[in-house]
């Protein structure tokens, strides 16, 4: 006989609920245990403890921190006084400190959470209170309104709360007042004891007005006529493709309680926007818009309105008008032209428009302009007579400015046994505004440091680029300075024999000049030069050499020492100027002033300057760097050319050192020589081994013990020196073919 696995169970109905189990209502067996017990098939009692073991998922969160469900609302209107006595229910969904919006333009007199005060935020016109969650509450207000009376008709505006439902039963002086609503539902009207009490259900969040016809139970006034007066600001924005007005009115009523103000719009706009902490609404009308205003009793209102309307573009005759309120018994106005682009404006005299200097503008409307304020005027609009100003706008086109350039670039570089390569890139830039250099390293390479003026600075990495810094706070240069960064590219190794090619990274610098000197390792042997240098050898042979300085970096010296003078002309004095250690300085202001007359240059890589056209007589030569004190020097000019050389000491700029010794005569001829000879030197110089300059030796010295890097240096090698004219915004490529020796 088949035997069927029982268990017996003892279940607490309060505990585990069982689940309706169909298909055993008449298979199971009799209970044989005593009474309070149910014997179930082993298969339900694991799908009873499955389920009791699943945690409850975690509850939604609520989708608002806070909801008000109810506002019932008791008003009662005495005298010049409307009160309201408000209970608000609602919930707090969320738990902790939540800030719940209660009432919206409203004077709040008081406001209770049970009998404890409660704590009230005023955000704009919104009122909100700080309550706590998750809980109910229910919160009383006391609200103030003021009231509008006039012959026959009293009214007040209502805030009603955001809730869910709104109702207020009202309560008005006299017996046979009929009320009426601007948004609302009157439920029932009833009067009792000389007062009128009205039923109505309110729309949520809603500022109704609340109006009735009075007889002898509302105070009455005399009716005035609204007289008001309004000053007009309006900023002219010319741009590519439209003309933009923003117009900033105030607003002053006189006498009277107005509740709408009509403004005219100049034909041809379309209004974008009207705001203001006073305005209501605004409605559009046949020739302009109709603003209405949140408290008509109050005296000063204020609202900015911004139109705009297309244009053909480029050059064009301007003719516009202003918005105007044609109620006011004055209005006054100020005009201010501003215009994206370089523009050119003209206007002859202009009917009711006074010319007034810009700095005159009004500082809220100076304030609005975005750019450069071009024209400004003033005007009093008489009843009746537009204002219109008229220009003839001449747009010229946008020219290209380059915010900063770099003179000149010394790139060193020092490739491995490995292939891996060390360069330092030096820039000798003017800058007017560019905060960083964009540089787009090779793939594989990896920035290690940077200086600005030699201070060190941080790169910092982008997607499209790393960005080097061209300034540093409190630097403002009026001048040439430094700016070098160091960088490491894995490359593939040097094998016995074969082809290797070198890129410098792209820079968002215009350059005029690149220096590249290439220190490649002394058991290999590298020729066949090619890419989109130059080599140094041809500048040789073209006599150029001496006007170049190779190898000058944030190191020390020239890498092939002093240039040679340049030939001075008639009228010219010549010179070069180095520090205490006989290295060349670049980047002196060299000023030559006598006779009423002022000349000036800046020494190139070399240190030397040209002063041409002098005039003859006493003239003093200034010298001025940052970091070294000034130098002078005086003489007597007779148009023979003269050559001024200058050591100058480090110090500060207040410091000034005078040479007293007298300028030589230059001897041309001697100079010609001089040249020559020199250019016989260098000649037999790259004739024999390509020796490294000073910048090598420096940046050798920085990878052993400054640099954050392990690398080999190779301590022996030759360097082969290129050259590369404007470059713009391009790579920097030499190739070559290398042999172990």
């Amino acid at each position: 006989m088949r035997r069927a696995c029982l268990w017996t169970l003892t279940m607490i109905a309060a505990s585990v609920a069982v689940p309706p189990l169909s298909g055993y209502a008449q298979e199971l067996p009799a209970s044989h245990g005593p009474m309070g017990t149910v014997t179930l098939p082993r298969t339900d009692y694991d799908r009873l403890l499955d389920l009791a073991g699943r945690n409850p998922g975690r509850p939604d969160a609520p989708p608002l921190a806070a909801a008000l469900t109810r506002a019932d609302i008791r008003v009662r209107v005495d005298r010049a006084v409307a009160r309201a006595t408000m209970r608000i229910d609602g919930q707090v969904l969320r738990a902790g400190i939540v800030k719940v919006p209660l009432i919206r333009r409203a004077t709040l007199l008081e406001a209770r959470l049970a009998d404890a005060p409660l704590p009230i935020v005023a955000d704009g016109d919104m009122h909100s209170a700080l309550l706590s969650g998750p809980s109910t509450f229910s919160a009383t207000l006391d609200v103030g309104m003021p009231l509008s009376n006039a012959p026959g008709r009293g009214s007040f505006f209502l805030p009603v709360p955001p809730a869910g439902s709104a109702t207020a039963t009202i309560d008005i002086p006299g017996d046979q007042a009929d009320v009426h609503l601007s948004a609302g539902l009157v439920l029932r009207r009833a009067s009792a004891n000389g007062r009128t009490l009205v039923d109505v259900t309110l729309d949520p969040g809603s500022n109704p007005e609340v109006w009735w016809s009075t007889r002898d139970s509302v105070p009455t006034v005399p009716a005035r006529d609204a007289r008001i007066l309004a000053d007009v600001k309006t900023l002219v924005t010319i741009g590519e493709p439209d003309v933009r007005l923003l117009t900033l009115m105030n607003i002053t009523v006189v006498q009277g309680e107005p509740s709408r103000i009509d403004v005219d719009i100049p034909a041809g706009y379309e209004v974008t926007s009207v705001s203001g902490a006073t305005v209501d609404r605004t409605e559009p009308k046949a020739d302009g818009i109709t603003v209405f205003v949140t408290n008509p009793a109050q005296r000063r209102h204020q609202c900015l309105i911004s139109l705009e309307r297309q244009t053909a573009g480029g050059s064009f005759k301007l003719q516009t008008g202003f918005p105007a309120v044609p109620t006011a018994q004055r209005e006054t106005g100020e005009i201010a032209v501003e215009g994206i682009g370089t523009l050119d404006l003209s206007s002859g005299d202009i009917a009711g428009l006074r010319r007034v200097d810009v700095r005159e503008v009004d500082p809220a409307l100076a304030s609005a302009a975005r750019q450069s304020l071009l024209a400004a005027y003033r005007y009093q609009r008489v009843v009746d007579v537009p204002v219109v100003l008229s220009l003839d706008v001449r747009r010229f086109p946008d020219a290209a400015v380059l915010a900063a350039i770099a003179e000149r670039a010394v790139v060193t570089t020092l490739v491995t046994s490995e292939g891996r390569a060390l360069t330092e890139v030096v820039l000798w830039v003017r800058n007017r505004a560019q905060p960083f250099v964009k540089i787009a390293l090779p793939a594989g390479a990896s920035m290690l440091s940077a200086e600005v003026a030699g201070a060190p600075a941080k790169p910092v990495e982008a997607k499209d680029g790393d960005r080097v810094p061209l300034l540093r706070p409190g630097f403002r240069p009026d001048g040439p300075y430094m700016v070098s960064f160091v960088y490491l590219h894995a490359g593939a190794p040097f094998a016995k024999k074969g082809d290797m090619q070198m890129t410098l990274p792209k820079m968002d610098l215009p350059i005029d000049l690149v220096e590249w000197e290439l220190f490649v390792p002394d058991q290999y042997r590298a020729d066949r030069f090619d890419g989109n240098v130059l080599n140094a050898d041809l500048i040789n042979r073209s006599g150029a050499y001496d006007r170049i300085s190779v190898g000058y970096g944030s190191g020390v010296g020239s890498g092939l020492g002093a240039a040679a003078p340049a030939t001075a002309g008639p009228g010219q004095i010549v010179g070069r100027i180095v520090d205490q250690q006989g290295a060349a300085l670049p980047g002196v202001t060299v000023v030559a002033e006598g006779s009423q007359q002022r000349q000036s240059a800046v020494t190139d890589a070399n240190g030397a300057f040209v002063l041409s056209g002098l005039p003859s007589g006493p003239i003093a030569v200034t010298g001025q760097l940052a970091g070294f004190a000034g130098i002078r020097r005086s003489l007597i000019f007779d148009q023979r050319p003269r050559q001024v050389d200058f050591v100058m000491q480090v110090g500060g700029l207040t410091e000034t050192v005078t040479v007293t010794a007298e300028a030589p005569y230059v001897d041309t001829d001697a100079v010609a020589v001089q040249n020559r000879k020199t250019e016989d030197r260098i000649s037999a110089r790259q004739r024999a081994e390509n020796e490294p300059s000073a910048n090598v030796q420096n940046l050798q010295r920085r990878a052993s013990g400054v640099l954050p890097v392990r690398i080999e240096v190779p301590r022996a090698g030759s360097s082969h020196r290129f050259f590369k004219p404007l470059v713009i915004d391009e790579e920097t490529i030499v190739t070559f073919r290398y042999k172990r020796r």
